[in-house]
């Protein structure tokens, strides 16, 4: 029977002042009554549009039919014929400018939850169902993926399905990229991501970690050792900063540096020799889902004071909503209109405070957002003993500089066609080595065009 009410089912949470002491996953998932009651509120409409709003096209009303039948193995394969992440996308997809942000439910109410019940039937699979290896028939074919984030776990999974040989070169200790480096604990447990990565590797795709490729291997080293093609999903890790006074100073840290100490090398358990600086006032400057990541892992690490310096207003805040909404109930700290313009530090050379501008928003840039201005003689200063730089990332140029061939734009992104080809024969690439630091979905749609087109590639060569 349809669920006619306009409200999502709530996703049950951890209360905010206790959550922002661990790092424990903050949404607590739904139970089955829950999942099945949200279930009935999908209209299953004849023209689905949220699957056109979905970069890797699941077939939502079917698996979401399937959980309000009470069965929920069916429902995860369902979404597993595409989505090789389900459990991870489930977590940290960006659903409301998406596959919800087109759900015509969303015209006189709230859209259906879609990203809350992939997440339950993916954690359902995971806890519950035992997963039958089907025989795969190999083609003879190898191809070598470039990173093991997003863009380069879904190139390879789906590759692996058709036949190929695929060999992942990850530069990390690790496998997973952004996954595992970037987003806290708290948004999405590293063992979920073991899992998920666990099904890849029943597909018969080898990981090998440890390898910096551009460093150890050239992309032009490893066709030479017989692949037949390359997908390049190295990721944008290297990190931007303001370019103001006093970034030099102790205490101030990239948001990618930061985070990976954190979330990779388990900066905040004791029972690892990673120690990071636990300042007591921490000032992260940007407005992404980064600088929310950043400011409230600094929360859990201690401190008292987390401050957001941002340039533009909430309503031009490029983090999601709920990531914005979470920040603010552990009592993350918004300076919003403001800009950063010079840090201080002590004799020491240690960050003492952050010297900031009011800002106020003009006419629209080019992108369409207003530009902010300053405003004369409104500058202020923060007393903090930490600044965190999260202003966005791009392609690190190890892989440019080492490859003939390899054209990449002024942004240090390698240059596509629409089928994710590179300006060098039997190589491609995808995710945020191409567009800049974007979504993981958005990574993981890119990995399946590369997949297709690689496919296609070989299979006429």
């Amino acid at each position: 029977m349809t669920n006619m009410s306009p409200n999502k089912i709530p996703m049950p949470e951890q209360e905010p002042l206790i959550r922002n002491k661990n790092f424990d996953e903050v949404a607590l998932g739904y139970t089955a009554e829950m999942a099945v009651e949200e279930a009935n509120r999908c209209l299953n409409c004849k023209n689905p549009l949220c699957v056109s709003g979905c970069p890797v096209n699941v077939q939502i009303p079917d698996f979401i039919s399937l959980i309000s039948k009470g069965d929920f193995k069916a429902a995860y394969e369902k979404i597993a014929e595409t989505n090789s992440l389900p459990a991870v996308c489930g977590r940290v997809c960006p659903q409301e400018r998406q596959c919800e942000g087109k759900c015509v439910r969303a015209i006189k109410g709230e859209s259906v939850a879609i990203g809350r019940l992939e997440r339950f039937a993916a954690d359902f699979y995971l806890k519950n169902c035992e997963k039958i290896i089907s025989e795969i028939n190999r083609n003879g074919k190898k191809v070598a993926v470039v990173g093991a984030g997003p863009a380069g776990l879904t190139c390879a999974g789906d590759l692996a399905k058709k036949g190929y040989s695929v060999t992942v070169f990850e530069a990390f200790h690790k496998p997973g990229g952004v996954l595992v480096y970037g987003i806290p604990e708290f948004r999405l447990p590293k063992k979920i991501v073991e899992q998920e990565i666990v099904e890849l590797n029943n597909l018969g795709v080898e990981i090998k970690t440890d390898m910096v490729i551009g460093k150890i291997l050239s992309v032009d080293e490893i066709i030479e050792m017989g692949y037949d093609a390359v997908f390049v999903g190295s990721g944008a890790g290297l990190p931007r900063f303001a370019g103001i006074e006093g970034e030099s100073s102790v205490g101030v840290y990239s948001a990618n540096e930061f985070l990976t100490r954190i979330n990779l090398m388990k900066a905040y358990d004791e029972q690892y020799a990673t120690p990071i600086n636990k300042a007591k006032s921490v000032a992260v400057v940007g407005g992404g889902n980064v600088a929310m990541d950043a400011a409230r892992c600094a929360k859990r690490l201690g401190a008292e004071h987390v401050y957001i310096i941002y340039r533009r207003g909430e309503d031009e805040m490029p983090a999601r909503r709920e990531e914005i909404l979470h920040a603010k109930e552990e009592q993350i700290e918004f300076l919003l209109l403001s800009n950063p313009t010079k840090i201080l530090s002590d004799e020491n050379g240690f960050v003492k405070a952050i010297e900031c501008i009011k800002m106020e928003l003009g006419e629209p840039d080019i992108s369409g957002r207003r530009s902010p201005k300053s405003i004369d003689g409104s500058e202020f200063t923060v007393s903090v003993d930490s600044v965190i730089m999260a202003l966005g990332t791009s392609p690190n140029p190890l892989i440019r500089i080492t490859t003939s061939g390899l054209e990449t734009n002024k942004r240090g992104c390698f240059v596509v066609d629409e089928n994710m080809q590179t300006t060098k024969k039997s190589v491609y690439a995808g995710g945020d080595a191409v567009t800049g630091a974007a979504t993981v979905i958005l990574a993981m749609g890119a990995g399946k065009t590369g997949a297709k087109s690689i496919d296609e590639y070989l299979k006429n060569i």
